[in-house]
């Protein structure tokens, strides 16, 4: 084993380049959806694409850091230079998600060698596609949802490959705000490998590799350890959704593996509701990290290690190409949320009851009536969280797996989009009851001053957040258009809805489950 002093410094380091990119891609991005919601994520892997180090942000678009460097690898081989710079948004090409978030990969060299990669991940407000923002409620293909992104360069040897820009630009509505973001990607990539390079010559090759591994050894050894803590048995779960569906799972735990068997689910969808392979497995990877180790910042590829998913192509959660998968992160959030109930359900002090559970994403695109310019508002909402052994839920916080994300500011909003926030309150309604209750959900009500189209991703719009305990249950998700002469339409997933000047949008996300039975003595 290598001095302990070194390693600790030498992870530390890698820690605070990881979160010096994603301050560099905060402070110098173009859209709202990027510097004010953080709706990114940033990672360093070692030479081979073994995840080492990561920043805040988005935790799921952590772990697309590695797959992305790993495709990059499958489709360059030796064709990697010092200064090359790779994209992707491919979803079983390093991608992971759906089209609007794009990867940005760059090798680090030191000492004449490879030593580690860089990246960065960003929502990009619009990639094309058949209506603005790129999620289209109606895609039956990949090929609806916007341009396709393979692992490519979009610099060479240190050089733009300004043609590439051209490309990208032309297939977007907002093309200055992608050019803006796409530079601010490049320029925290640039600040990631000076951070990591200087490392890498300071400790000198053969220490630097090492030291890697032994990381990520040291990750492995602490996801075993939480393993061992963690109730050892088989478990399972059926849940139904709002459409009618069934979801299962089973999961295995034992003393050195953590089995999530998801084959036993629907087929992939026409429709633009399906997860591809990596992106299952990330959800996985984020339940997995809060049981075995919630205290601790950070996880790495030696972590994952004992974490085994077993998924059957051609499913809803390992969708085979071209299968659209616009709102992708609505079902990934159930695949999380399945998971938790699982395990909840046979060991109630392990974790909280159902959250509000949805990302809750919010589309509104058109022209700003002060200025004319088009814009793309894109926004995830926050929700009540369920309650717990201990207390009450939280009130209005990001869902599970959304991490170290913000609401754009009301001000922000209305400068650059044109529109009103009328409202930003808590949601009052009753629900999750029970010793402790479920955290309140929030309202935000947007006013159209000009017409305007809406796409929105919401789930948990008909089944409520579940009680744990004999607590009771929470409220629903919902999402309103007010028409100017009040008649009301409520809606889940749909896109391209259109707006007159004067209709308002009523967001409502739900009140999370209670715990416990209300008439303990501890009720209240």
């Amino acid at each position: 084993m290598k001095d302990p002093i070194t390693v600790e410094i030498i992870a530390e380091g890698l820690e605070a380049a990881a979160q010096e990119m994603l301050l560099v891609l905060q402070r110098t991005a173009m859209s709202p959806i990027v510097y004010e919601v953080l709706d990114a994520g940033a990672g360093i892997t070692d030479a081979a694409g073994r995840l080492v180090a990561s920043g805040a942000g988005i935790p799921t678009f952590v772990s697309i850091i590695d797959r992305a460097v790993r495709a990059v690898h499958a489709h360059f081989g030796e064709d990697i230079r010092p200064g090359d710079i790779f994209l992707t948004n491919e979803p079983s090409q390093g991608g992971v998600t759906h089209l609007n978030d794009v990867a940005a990969v760059m090798p680090v060299y030191a000492i004449g060698r490879r030593v580690a990669w860089v990246g960065v991940i960003a929502h990009w407000s619009d990639v094309g596609g058949g209506v603005a923002g790129s999620m289209m409620a109606g895609a039956g293909e990949l090929f609806q949802e916007g341009i396709r992104i393979p692992p490519i360069k979009v610099a060479e040897g240190g050089k733009i490959l300004t043609h590439v820009f051209r490309l990208l630009k032309t297939n977007s509505r907002l093309p200055d705000f992608l050019e803006g973001d796409l530079w601010a990607q490049i320029a925290a990539l640039k600040a990631g490998e000076r951070r990591v390079r200087e490392l890498a010559r300071r400790y000198g090759y053969e220490v630097f590799v090492d030291t890697l591994n032994e990381i990520l050894e040291a990750g492995y050894k602490r996801a075993l350890q939480g393993l061992a803590n963690l109730p050892q048995g088989d478990f399972a779960l059926e849940e139904e959704q709002d459409d009618g569906s069934c979801f299962r799972v089973r999961v295995q735990i034992r003393p050195d593996q953590f089995v999530v068997d998801l084959r036993d689910n629907p087929d992939q969808m026409p429709g633009p509701y399906n997860l591809y392979r990596d992106a299952t497995e990330i959800a996985a990877q984020m339940i997995f990290k809060a049981l075995v180790d919630p205290r601790r910042e950070g996880a790495n590829a030696g972590f994952f290690r004992p974490l085994k998913v077993i998924t059957r192509p051609g499913s809803l959660f390992d969708a085979l190409p071209p299968a659209a998968c616009g709102f992708y992160y609505e079902l990934r959030m159930r695949v999380y949320d399945l998971i938790w109930r699982c395990l909840a359900t046979h060991h109630p002090a392990l974790l909280p009851a159902g959250h509000f559970a949805t990302i809750g994403g919010t589309v509104l695109s058109g022209r700003n009536p002060d200025n004319q310019k088009a814009y793309v508002l894109v926004e995830p909402q926050p929700g009540g969280w369920g309650a717990f052994w201990e207390g009450d839920g939280v009130s209005t916080l990001f869902s599970a797996f959304h991490g170290e994300t913000y609401i754009c500011p009301a001000e922000v909003a209305e400068a650059r989009y044109g529109l009103e926030v009328e409202r930003m309150a808590l949601n009052e309604e009753k629900g999750g009851e029970g010793r402790y209750r479920g955290g309140k959900g929030f309202v935000r009500v947007y006013r159209m001053r000009a017409e305007a189209l809406l796409t929105v991703g919401f789930t948990r719009t008909r089944i409520p957040p579940w009680g744990l305990a004999g607590g009771g249950p929470g409220t629903p998700n919902r999402v309103e258009i007010i028409y100017p002469d009040g008649s009301i339409r409520r809606l889940g997933i749909a896109s391209g809805v259109r707006l007159p000047p004067g209709a308002r949008v009523r967001i409502v996300t739900g009140v999370g489950g209670g715990y416990g039975a209300r008439g303990d003595s501890e009720g209240r």
